[in-house]
């Protein structure tokens, strides 16, 4: 059975990945344009790779910006219906 194992990347990351700035990204998950951070503990966030991977297909493909916003939400609503990942 091949079983979807999510990872989990760092803010330095993302940055790094989209090229964007700390203060773009936060605009940009402010404005649900970019999936939000997952708690990982009381003073640490991180990000589900695969749903940055999504967004960032989705800006290089020239999505609008009211595509993208759908994209988002329906990550994020994914996030509590993934079935198989390994906990």
């Amino acid at each position: 059975m091949n079983q979807y194992q999510p990872r989990i990347i760092r803010k330095p990351d993302v940055i790094n990945e989209t090229g964007l700035s700390k203060s773009t990204l936060y605009n940009r998950i402010k404005d649900g344009l970019f999936p939000p951070p997952i708690s990982l503990g009381a003073r640490a966030v991180g990000f589900v790779k695969s749903e940055c991977e999504a967004v960032i297909n989705a800006m290089i493909a020239e999505q609008t910006p009211e595509q993208i916003k759908a994209l988002v939400i329906s990550l994020v609503q994914q996030r509590s219906e993934k079935k198989g990942w390994r906990i």
